[in-house]
């Protein structure tokens, strides 16, 4: 990618309930740009494939199946979505069937390459905040702005195990410590862009930190350097 086409990405990467979807999505409001989500592209082929009853374990069948997939993006209110086959998945994209199955989706390299692409291509709708697991190391590695956001695993199970009692009306820590530690392990080792910390990016320990201290943080040094920028 050219220097010019990533000349303001903001590259937030980070494991699961580290919270780095909370802070990316209110960072980008702050600074008036595109919010991105990465692994809402990873979920939404995963809701395909369980939605066309295509074993996730099973590559050369989500292979397939990707290949047959038309996608369509758009912008809503400054967020990236997106259809498949001219339907809308936002509102199944963190059930528990798509949220216990993507990991499996993501490990394949064919999807990963395909979702690279896409991901790319949006920076052609302008400036944006996208957060994922290998933005600043493989999205857009020559990205201005890299961050890399974790927490202790206790810290992320609370707060996974919290987002899900809002929102399914339950939550065990316990095992959501269990499965962010399945996560981890599937996205640390896979041989295709591996879970990693970006050459060059700044690590934000979040968990004594606020949603609001984190994205003051990122959102103030963006700005800086965007203000230094444009006076030199």
């Amino acid at each position: 990618m050219s220097n010019n086409t990533e000349s303001f990405v903001v590259a937030i990467d980070g494991p699961s309930a580290s919270g780095k979807s909370t802070v990316s999505r209110e960072a980008a409001r702050k600074l008036q740009v595109m919010y991105v989500d990465s692994g809402a592209m990873y979920r939404g082929m995963t809701w395909k494939a369980v939605r066309e009853g295509v074993d996730v374990t099973d590559a050369d069948a989500v292979i397939e199946l990707m290949a047959s997939t038309e996608w369509e993006f758009f912008i809503e209110d400054l967020v990236l979505k997106f259809t498949i086959d001219g339907e809308d998945p936002t509102d199944h994209l963190r059930s528990e069937p798509v949220r216990e199955r993507v990991a499996n989706i993501a490990v394949i390299p064919e999807v990963r390459v395909f979702m690279v692409d896409r991901l790319r291509e949006t920076a052609e709708f302008g400036p944006l905040v996208m957060e994922g697991r290998d933005i600043g190391s493989v999205v857009f590695p020559d990205a201005r702005f890299k961050y890399y956001l974790d927490a202790d695993p206790e810290e992320r199970a609370r707060r996974r195990a919290l987002e899900l009692q809002e929102t399914e009306g339950s939550g065990d820590v316990e095992q959501v410590l269990s499965s962010l530690a399945r996560r981890d392990k599937i996205d640390s080792t896979r041989k295709t862009a591996p879970l990693q910390i970006p050459l060059g990016a700044k690590v934000i320990n979040t968990t004594g930190m606020t949603i609001d201290e984190v994205v003051d943080l990122i959102v103030s040094e963006v700005n800086a350097e965007r203000a230094t920028s444009s006076v030199s």
